[in-house]
């Protein structure tokens, strides 16, 4: 009697955002596994395999990134980490680490890599002559305050370099890790330098555990919100994503919970599935939401265009059609029934100098 041929369904790793590892785009060859010349055992020792996360200690040539996106509020911004342990499924950073050669999936959350001379780098920049001060936003790709800052302080030791240059700063990011830099960020609010957002998708442990599953839980972040606004620090809540038929029935409760936990700014965004993204989530749908899964995917297509994914600058931050402008409305009134009134704090500029004991850079 011959075997079955066993096919696995692709299950959950818990602690993982990603069911799946795809391979990076840009390979000539792809590899599949061919379950029914496997012994049975086996296959199921593969799926039950954990992936830990490795961290590679990298020199990085520059440090200080910009863009010109007409729809992103800055145009300068520093990671010092690539890949993100957090596992956030929806991240619109993952196509990025195909760049390396790795894949989109469970790579991203998995190998990461640490920039570790971020810290020297930037000042280097910063003390370039012709250098024009302007907001550097930490969080832009990946965030700066993943479970690995708490072994390699890359965040902090940037912090220690803009806060000795006086130097404007807006931090975006989901974790409690922010308080640990606390001391830091009040000096600098005190000058006007520093605004920090913390990024609110659900306030459920349940859908938070599977959909970010390595982010602080929800009243943790909350609890950084309040932390931070009794520091004297300008906080603001990002609800983002906002995932049709999953998380937006919470809108309103999540910006009433950030108004009172002291938040002076509130701004939202649609779920964003570029490239590798979209099928990563659709595996995400079937594993978790499985009756649901169609029905979110036609929400976000009629907020799309009919796609799954419109990159269009002015449309792919909030989308377009009826149910886009329900939730525009639906946010504008819970902002104004909590007393938000949403003037989002600019760092100011006027205070960096570079430090007197900063040495005069090599001509050669």
């Amino acid at each position: 009697m011959e075997k079955p041929v066993l096919i696995p369904p692709l299950s959950a790793t818990k602690g993982r955002g990603s069911l799946s590892n795809e391979r990076s785009r840009f390979e000539a060859w792809r590899r599949e596994a061919q379950y029914e010349d496997l012994d049975p055992e086996e296959v199921l020792d593969t799926l039950a395999h954990k992936p830990k996360t490795t961290v590679w200690l990298k020199q990085a040539k520059n440090i200080i990134s910009t863009n010109q996106s007409p729809d992103l509020p800055f145009d300068a911004s520093v990671n010092p980490y690539q890949g993100c342990e957090h596992g956030c499924i929806y991240c619109y950073a993952r196509p990025s680490h195909a760049y390396l050669g790795l894949s989109p999936g469970l790579d991203f959350e998995t190998k990461l890599f640490a920039k570790q001379n971020a810290a020297t780098l930037l000042e280097k920049e910063l003390s370039a002559r012709h250098y024009i001060p302007k907001t550097i936003v930490l969080g832009a790709n990946t965030d700066p305050y993943q479970p690995i800052e708490r072994t390699y302080k890359l965040t902090r030791s940037i912090l220690e370099v803009l806060e000795r240059y006086q130097h404007p700063l807006s931090i975006t990011t989901k974790s409690g890790l922010v308080m640990h830099d606390i001391d830091i960020l009040e000096r600098m609010a005190r000058k006007g330098l520093v605004r920090v957002l913390v990024s609110v998708t659900s306030l459920q442990n349940d859908i938070a555990r599977t959909l970010e599953p390595r982010a602080s839980a929800p009243a943790r972040r909350l609890e950084a919100v309040r932390r931070l606004a009794e520091a004297g620090i300008p906080v603001g809540v990002l609800v983002a994503p906002i995932i049709p038929a999953i998380t937006d029935m919470e809108l309103e409760a999540i910006v009433a919970r950030a108004a009172e936990a002291g938040a002076s700014y509130a701004a939202y965004t649609l779920l964003r599935l570029p490239r590798e993204v979209e099928d990563l989530f659709a595996e995400w749908l079937q594993a978790h939401f499985p009756l649901r899964a169609k029905h979110v995917m036609s929400l976000l297509m009629q907020m799309r265009g009919g796609k799954a994914y419109d990159a269009a600058f002015g449309h792919r931050m909030k989308g377009t059609g009826i149910f886009a402008e329900l939730i525009r409305n639906r946010f504008h009134l819970a902002r104004k029934r909590n007393g938000i009134d949403n003037e989002r704090f600019t760092p100011r500029t006027d205070l960096f100098a570079v430090p007197r004991n900063q040495p005069q850079l090599d001509l050669f």
